[in-house]
């Protein structure tokens, strides 16, 4: 396993918040795979979801897995919350460095993307009910993907960190 950590979980469990805060920590570079893939892709993902489709954009984050496999190291890796979810992305992930699930129950995604326009899975009507379907289907492959869970509820963002890193350090040094 490489000296990586990665964060995994659904759209609003805090990956880049808390990803920002371990790299800050560590010294390590701070990544984002959707920020990665727009930046490739020359597009944001709600476009790239309309123009080119789903399958589309998943295969692009399967050729960002394998590409990040073979140069990086000493990073903090946020993932997009459905990357985890083919069985090919999960084995690279967990090549990849540490993972952690960051978890989070409907009521928090709900709160924390009030408002939020950017999310194409959660575009439309009924986003209640979108979002209990999607982590209810999402858990038990997140929890299968992770090495490790932790609970993004408590705490503060510094303190959801500070338990990613303590587990870092008990795993890899």
């Amino acid at each position: 396993m490489k000296e990586n950590i990665i964060l995994i979980g659904f759209m609003g469990s805090g990956k880049t918040t808390v990803g920002q805060k371990i790299a800050g920590e560590l010294g390590f570079t701070f990544l984002d795979t959707d920020e990665m893939i727009v930046k490739k892709a020359g597009m944001e993902i709600t476009d790239i979801f309309e123009t080119q489709g789903e399958a589309a954009f998943r295969k692009m984050e399967v050729d960002l897995l394998k590409e990040l496999n073979a140069t990086v190291t000493h990073a903090v890796i946020s993932t997009g919350g459905g990357l985890p979810l083919r069985e090919e992305n999960a084995s690279l992930l967990k090549k990849l460095g540490l993972v952690n699930y960051l978890k989070v129950t409907k009521e928090v995604v709900l709160e924390r993307l009030k408002g939020d326009m950017t999310r194409p899975l959660l575009a439309g009507e009924n986003v209640e009910e979108k979002v209990e379907r999607l982590l209810s289907s999402r858990d038990s492959i997140y929890q299968s993907v992770c090495h490790m869970q932790i609970n993004a509820e408590i705490g503060t963002p510094d303190q959801v960190a500070e338990r990613v890193i303590s587990g870092y350090k008990k795993n890899i040094l």
